[in-house]
This record gives structure tokens, C-alpha cells and sequence, in this order.
């Protein structure tokens, strides 16, 4: 896959991880890992998802539907959470397309509910994407107004997940 030349004196060749590393962020991947041979390439991005055993999907009663924005809402710099169309209210996104789970598995209880008060580490959900379930961390301070999105429901980037309080 990515053999130095024999001159070269670099362990990799770094024009291909480069390439690696710009499809990884065109098709939003965290992590590609490679092996040829005796090489072994492990490439990751970011570092506040966390890799958790596979939950089952849990159906739960659906929340009731946001009212349509008549704007969309501006994006926060580097984080998942931004301003809601509510005043005053603030929206979890989703970091990455996938699959929305509100419990590890269909016995435990859900992360967050309406009401529940979360800061920034506290989980709110789960989203698979390609098998990986990533745990979302709420990434602001508040009580939880509405859940957005039903269990098991397929997610978008950027889709709002939560609303919450400040």
C-alpha cells in the first residue's frame, strides 16, 4: 500500500497517507486502519467518540415533531451544539450520518430524557455508523427540552438531535 522508496529514507510514503488522510475527511471517516505485508497504517481523527459494544435497537414512543425553522440555524465552530430556532434553546447535532440509539441496549435505560440535566461529557445517545457506535457527549450545560429524533431512526450530519435549556 504505502512502501518508501529504498533513498528516501521515510518509513512511509507520505504523498499516499496524505491522499489517505484527504479521503478520510471527504467522506468523514474517523479512523482507516491498512495492513501490506509487514506495514500496518492506522490513521484516526478526532477523539471524542468512544467505541462501545453493539446495542440492539430499542423502540420507544415517538416524541413530538420540532416546529420547522424558518431559518437554519448557524453553525458552531468545531462542536456539535448550536443555536435552536426556539429562543434561548440550543441544539445537539448529529457529528456524523448513521443510525440514532437513546440506550446501549433495549434493557437499559435511556441516556437522556425529556427534563434530564446534562453537561458536556454526559452521553445522550448512541449513533452507529458502519458498525462503530459512537457515543455522543452532549457538549453544553442545560435540562433537556425535546428529543428531536425516534430510536433506531436514521441520522444525517448536522441533523438536530436534542434541544436543550441553558
Amino acid at each position: 500500500m504505502s512502501e518508501a522508496s529504498p533513498t528516501s529514507g521515510e518509513p512511509f510514503d507520505l504523498q499516499k497517507l496524505q491522499q489517505l488522510f484527504e479521503l478520510m475527511e471527504k467522506h468523514d471517516l474517523s479512523e482507516v486502519n491498512l495492513k501490506n505485508g509487514p506495514e500496518h497504517i492506522r490513521l484516526r481523527r478526532g477523539s471524542s467518540t468512544v467505541t462501545v459494544a453493539a446495542p440492539a435497537p430499542v423502540y420507544a414512543p415517538a416524541p413530538a415533531a420540532p416546529a420547522p425553522s424558518a431559518a437554519p440555524a448557524a453553525p458552531a465552530a468545531a462542536s456539535g451544539a448550536a443555536p435552536a430556532s426556539e429562543a434561548g434553546l440550543i441544539q445537539i447535532k448529529s457529528p456524523t450520518v448513521g443510525t440514532f440509539y437513546t440506550s446501549p441496549t433495549p434493557e437499559d435505560p435511556v441516556f437522556v430524557s425529556v427534563g434530564a440535566t446534562v453537561g458536556p461529557q454526559t452521553i445522550v445517545c448512541i449513533i452507529e455508523a458502519m458498525k462503530v457506535f459512537n457515543q455522543i457527549p452532549a457538549e453544553v450545560t442545560g435540562t433537556i427540552a425535546a428529543v428531536l429524533v425516534k430510536n433506531g431512526d436514521p441520522v444525517e450530519y448536522g441533523q438536530p438531535l436534542f434541544s436543550v435549556r441553558p
